[in-house]
C-alpha cells in the first residue's frame, strides 16, 4: 500500500460511506472524498476523512481513486467532463466498486491506458452491515501486478477478495452473482406465495426449507428477513438497482448469442414491480405483487 499516499473516494452512499470509514480506520493513508450529499462527508469528516469540493480536486489529489457509485451512468458522469479522463495522469489507478457495464469498463481501461493509467473493475457483493463490518466479497477485474498492488487496500473492507481475470472479469463474475440472486429470490417469492395460499406458515417453509438442498443465502437473508416480514424499506437494494444489474447480464449474454430465459423472465417481474409502484423498495418486493388470493 505504500504506493499509494492518497487514496480518493467519490460515491458515499449505502455502500460507500461505510467502505470510506474502513479505508481511513485500517489503511493508514490519508482519505480524500466527495459526494454530492453533505451527510455522509459530515460524519466521515469527524472520522478523519479530508472532504473535497468536488469530484475533479479528488481526482487531482489521489494516488488512487475509488468510486461507489450506483450504475454505469453515473460512473460515465465522473469519467467524462471535468472528470478523470480529462485530470488523471500517468500511474493513477482507478478502482471501480460498483456493477457495470463490460464494454464500458473494457473502454474506460482502454482509454487510460493511453495515458499512462490503470483502471480495475472491483465490484462488491453483500450487505451493508457487511460493509459496515469490512466483511464484503469483491470480485477483480485486472492485470495480476495491478491485482496484487490493489489488493491489501480493498482488504480494509473486504474478508473476500478473488481475482476474476482482465479488467471486465470482475464486473462480469458480479453480474452473473446478481442474475442468480434474483432468480432466487424469485422462486422464494413464488414459493411463499404457494405456501400461504395452502395453509403453510411461510416462515416454516423457509426454516425447513434451509435444512435441505433448497437452502441458501438468499434464503436465509433475503427470504426470511425480507419476504416473510414483508420488510422491503428503501434505500436498500432497490428493485430499479436490480433491473439495472439484470440489464447487464441480457447484455452479455445477447452479444454472445446466448438466450437466457430465467433471466429474461425475472426481467418482466422486476419491471412490474416498478410499474405497480415498487421501484424504490428493496428488491424482493417483488414478492408483493404475485397475483393470487393471498398476496405475499
Amino acid at each position: 500500500m505504500s504506493a499509494y499516499k492518497t487514496i480518493g473516494f467519490i460515491g458515499l452512499g449505502v455502500m460507500g460511506e461505510p467502505i470510506c470509514r474502513n479505508l481511513v480506520k485500517k489503511s493508514g493513508k490519508r482519505v480524500l472524498a466527495f459526494d454530492l450529499s453533505p451527510e455522509p462527508l459530515a460524519r466521515l469528516r469527524e472520522e478523519g476523512v479530508e472532504i473535497a469540493g468536488s469530484a475533479a480536486y479528488v481526482i487531482t489529489q489521489s494516488d488512487l481513486l475509488f468510486l461507489c457509485l450506483p450504475s454505469a451512468k453515473h460512473v460515465r458522469a465522473v469519467f467524462e467532463g471535468d472528470g478523470i479522463l480529462k485530470n488523471v495522469r500517468s500511474g493513477q489507478v482507478i478502482v471501480d466498486l460498483g456493477t457495470s457495464s463490460v464494454s464500458q469498463t473494457r473502454d474506460f481501461a482502454g482509454q487510460l491506458q493511453a495515458k499512462g493509467a490503470a483502471w480495475a473493475d472491483a465490484p462488491i457483493a453483500r450487505t451493508r452491515q457487511a460493509a459496515q463490518d469490512g466483511t464484503l466479497s469483491v470480485m477483480v477485474g485486472a492485470t495480476s501486478a495491478l491485482y496484487a498492488d490493489i489488493e491489501p487496500l480493498i482488504r480494509c473492507f473486504a474478508t473476500d477478495v478473488t481475482h476474476c481475470g482482465e479488467v471486465g472479469a470482475g464486473q462480469v463474475t458480479k453480474i452473473l452473482n446478481n442474475m442468480v440472486l434474483f432468480e432466487t429470490v424469485n422462486a422464494l417469492a413464488e414459493a411463499v406465495a404457494v405456501a400461504k395460499h395452502n395453509g403453510v406458515d411461510p416462515k416454516l417453509l423457509l426454516d425447513t426449507l434451509s435444512k435441505g438442498s433448497a437452502d441458501s443465502f438468499a434464503l436465509r437473508n433475503h427470504g426470511m428477513k425480507a419476504i416473510v416480514p414483508g420488510n422491503f424499506p428503501e434505500r436498500a437494494f432497490s428493485t430499479e438497482y436490480a433491473l439495472k444489474d439484470l440489464s447487464y447480464a441480457l447484455e452479455l449474454a445477447s452479444d454472445a448469442g446466448i438466450k437466457i430465459r430465467g433471466a429474461e423472465l425475472i426481467g418482466t417481474v422486476l419491471q412490474e414491480a416498478i410499474d405497480a409502484g415498487s421501484g424504490d423498495n428493496y428488491f424482493p418486493v417483488i414478492a408483493k405483487h404475485i397475483g393470487g388470493r393471498n398476496r405475499a
